[in-house]
């Protein structure tokens, strides 16, 4: 084995301050996982402004947050609930076998006190563990799942997890009751380009974002809809569903963010992962340019700037490179269409680090109807170039009063599975008819990002998608396993609401 280099060293220090680092590993490869690792559904409490917070969580038996597997070893867990209700863990962006994939309507739950195992082959990037009871994820009952690459090994970096949420004092369960009851807040709203701030009100925005419920569009041909440069006509693009009370970076706000020991011009690999519930951010590097090698935990060719979109459910990956000068360098999540933002800060040994308030001077830019680095972005691995055997238009609405989300016009246990043939490559548009942007995410497979807003382009290789509000994207995969496969907003509010349906992959 080698010795431990300097950055190695500090690595493995930097892991002993977070339940979120990722230890360092040393040698070209790593041994194979043998034994099963055993993870835990639990409570934890957060401290969050002085004020205990009691949230869920999946940790191992030392207590670190989700997983980290390197090259060759087998996602072999041992999955034990310790909450008093039952649950079920969907693994993001994995492909397992469709029984151990994480859902109700294909796994049983997992009832209080119990355990189930799990053993499949992993995808190699950076993924997440989370509930998939709509209520749970919003009480951050979620977990990272970090695959190392051979390559990762190989390289001379520090690797650094940001997980970010959106946190409540109150349960997911009453948040959820609020959008069904019309007891939440108003959408902060953006219109030619100016941002209006949310402002509370017992009742969800009145308008309709539903296109077969606006006025003069029962009946339209969708096709000539929503195409790029579309007059909206005034209508506005609604942001942030729900006012909640932090934004978390690694458990943590920015009264007391992480301070994360690095090296001075050393290179760090950011793993960053939206797990939020309802809430897009921007990642912001301040005076640092970060390059984006990877989406979703797939490779893209190297994309470069100093803010970047991630919306609910997404995963970034960026190098940065620290200054041979020492100074810290803070890596902050701006929550689009407001001030709040969160995040936590690269330190070289004996830097000046910088107190950074939670609340930006003014708002930051919306980012659902930005489609500018999806458009740019390229697959290092495309897919291969075959002509779609199937193709299928999916149509996204919604309504605000009363609140509820469609996937083709109908909602999740009324609707009608969309049908495939296991190996056809298909191609489906996601047409957007809202005023809101939907992270849509598909399990079981991943996909290729082949037309934005008809421009047709080879982009990354993605589990879930940004659709922007009254926007197209189309995404190309080859159909997987037989079975059916959830298709979801991933905004939970969307989702318990009604966004969801099943890609069922038929055999004949």
């Amino acid at each position: 084995m080698k010795s431990l280099s300097r950055r190695s060293f500090l690595s493995n220090s930097a892991a002993t301050l977070s339940v979120y680092a990722v230890p360092a590993v040393v040698g070209a490869e790593a041994p194979t996982q043998l034994d099963a690792t055993t993870l835990q559904v639990t409570t934890r409490t957060l401290d969050i402004g002085g004020r205990a917070a009691t949230v869920k969580g999946i940790v191992d038996t030392s207590g670190r947050s989700g997983l980290v597997l390197d090259p060759g070893a087998s996602f072999r867990v041992d999955l034990s609930n310790n909450l008093n209700e039952e649950t079920i863990v969907h693994w993001h962006g994995q492909i397992p076998p469709n029984v151990m994939d994480g859902v109700s309507n294909t796994t049983p739950m997992i009832a209080p006190g119990t355990s189930r195992s799990f053993d499949f082959m992993p995808r190699s990037g950076t993924y997440w563990m989370h509930s998939h009871v709509p209520a749970q994820e919003i009480d951050l009952l979620a977990a990272p799942l970090i695959v190392r690459s051979p390559g990762d090994i190989a390289k001379d970096r520090q690797e650094v997890v940001m997980f970010l949420h959106d946190f409540s004092f109150r349960s997911g369960e009453e948040i959820l009751a609020d959008f069904t009851s019309g007891a939440a807040m108003d959408h902060g709203r953006v219109q030619d380009g100016s941002q209006i701030d949310a402002k509370p009100r017992r009742i969800i925005g009145s308008h309709s974002s539903d296109p077969m419920q606006m006025p003069g569009m029962a009946g339209m041909d969708h096709g000539a809809m929503a195409m790029p440069g579309m007059d909206h006509g005034g209508m506005t693009m609604d942001l942030n569903d729900f006012e909640f009370d932090a934004y978390l970076a690694n458990d943590r706000t920015l009264d007391d963010p992480e301070i994360v020991p690095v090296d001075k011009g050393g290179r760090v690999l950011l793993r960053i992962i939206n797990a939020s519930s309802m809430t897009a951010f921007w990642i912001d590097l301040g005076g640092s340019n970060g390059e984006l090698v990877a989406v979703d935990g797939d490779l893209v060719e190297p994309s470069y700037g100093s803010r970047f979109g991630v919306a609910m459910g997404q995963r970034l990956d960026i190098e940065v490179k620290i200054p041979a000068d020492g100074t810290a360098v803070p890596v902050l999540a701006l929550r689009e269409g407001a001030r709040e933002r969160t995040g936590l800060i690269l330190a070289p040994a004996g830097a000046q680090v910088p107190k950074i308030v939670s609340m930006s001077d003014n708002s930051h830019p919306a980012f659902s109807g930005d489609v500018s680095l999806e458009s740019a972005l390229r697959a290092k691995h495309p897919l291969a170039i075959k002509r779609p055997d199937r193709t299928h238009m999916v149509m996204l609405g919604g309504a605000m009063s009363p609140y509820s989300w469609t996937i083709n016009g109908q909602l999740w246990g009324r609707h009608t599975p969309i049908a495939v043939l296991q190996g056809e490559r298909i191609e489906m548009m996601f047409h957007n008819m809202s005023m809101m942007a939907h992270p849509m995410h598909l399990h079981g497979h991943v996909f290729q990002v082949v037309n934005v807003n008809g421009t047709r382009i080879a982009g990354a290789i993605r589990d879930t998608v940004h659709v922007p509000a009254m926007g197209m994207v189309t995404v190309a995969f080859d159909a997987g396993e037989v079975a059916p496969w959830m298709l979801h907003c991933h905004h939970m509010a969307h989702m318990a609401t009604g966004m969801m349906t099943e890609l069922d992959v038929r055999s004949v």
